[in-house]
């Protein structure tokens, strides 16, 4: 078994950082617990337990039971409460188009975020990931999920795939202080899995309140997940890509252009001339 002290301190980041993207929160319980005496303990009470089951398995015990338990039945005891008030879907989506259309600014509609409570997402991430960069722009890149570091920092596009994106921003004329950079959902899905339908509904008010109020020219949506997202369509990020389409929000239409998420080229770099192409094409209508 390896312990901690086992392990150089390069091993031991990257160890956390595996349980971090699990979705493990708590790695000690609070009073330890003997496993092996906690096992032992409960194989004698099944030994102790079998001939008082099997006595009460045979035919004249049967009846006896049933006519004792009819009797005597306790009435059930009321659930257990957890603290916490389970919000039906329909209404925490309503309560969202609520609280983000009351929002007048991006800084107010920030705020909303951070206090809606309304979304279970929220309640695993350790960050509420909203946008950054140049509101007034016209310019709007849109991510697909907050990866685990831009879960940790508070920030879209933190780490590894920030770095290739600000690369890939920068071929084309572009950087962070001239985009808005953000993410369809604001918070990151325990073990980054693909969020419900119920956590889409709740989550799309939010996003589309960010882009009416920075009122962007062009969307760039990165990723299977953003594509899907704004266009409504069931295909992979191969068959989305490439193509200019238009998405309404809010009543208006923005042209939009889906491509590659910075994650899909790390994973797989054979995709990047891919990925140009789409950029090359993106650099087309940026406003002069």
């Amino acid at each position: 078994m390896i312990s901690a002290p086992d392990l150089s301190a390069q091993e031991l980041s990257a160890l956390l950082h595996f349980y971090a993207d699990a979705g493990v929160e708590w790695l000690l319980e609070d009073e330890p617990v003997d496993r092996i005496a906690a096992f032992a303990a409960a194989q004698a009470e099944r030994r102790i337990a079998q001939p008082q089951r099997q006595a009460e398995q045979s035919p004249q015990a049967a009846g006896s039971t049933r006519q004792s338990t009819s009797r005597t039945a306790p009435a059930p005891r009321p659930a257990a409460s957890t603290g916490t008030a389970v919000v039906p879907d329909a209404e925490a989506a309503a309560a969202a188009r609520q609280a983000a259309e009351g929002a007048a600014t991006l800084e107010e509609l920030k705020g909303v975020l951070q206090a809606f409570t309304g979304c279970n997402l929220k309640n695993g991430a350790r960050s509420t990931v909203f946008a950054s960069g140049n509101a007034t722009s016209g310019v709007m890149v849109i991510g697909s999920l907050p990866s685990a570091e831009d879960d940790r920092d508070g920030t879209p596009f933190s780490g590894r795939q920030g770095q290739l994106l600000d690369k890939m921003l920068a071929a084309i004329g572009l950087s962070r202080d001239n985009t808005l950079l953000t993410n369809a959902v604001p918070w990151r899905p325990p073990g980054n899995r693909t969020p419900s339908p119920a956590e889409i509904d709740i989550c799309r008010p939010f996003i589309e309140r960010q882009i009416v109020l920075a009122q962007p020219k062009l969307l760039l949506l990165l990723g299977n997940f953003a594509a899907r997202f704004f266009m409504g369509e069931d295909g992979t990020i191969f068959s989305l890509r490439g193509e200019w389409r238009e998405v309404v929000i809010g009543g208006n239409s923005l042209p939009a252009l889906a491509s590659f998420h910075p994650q899909d080229l790390l994973t797989a770099p054979a995709n990047k001339p891919l990925a140009w192409r789409d950029l090359l094409l993106f650099r087309q209508r940026l406003p002069i």
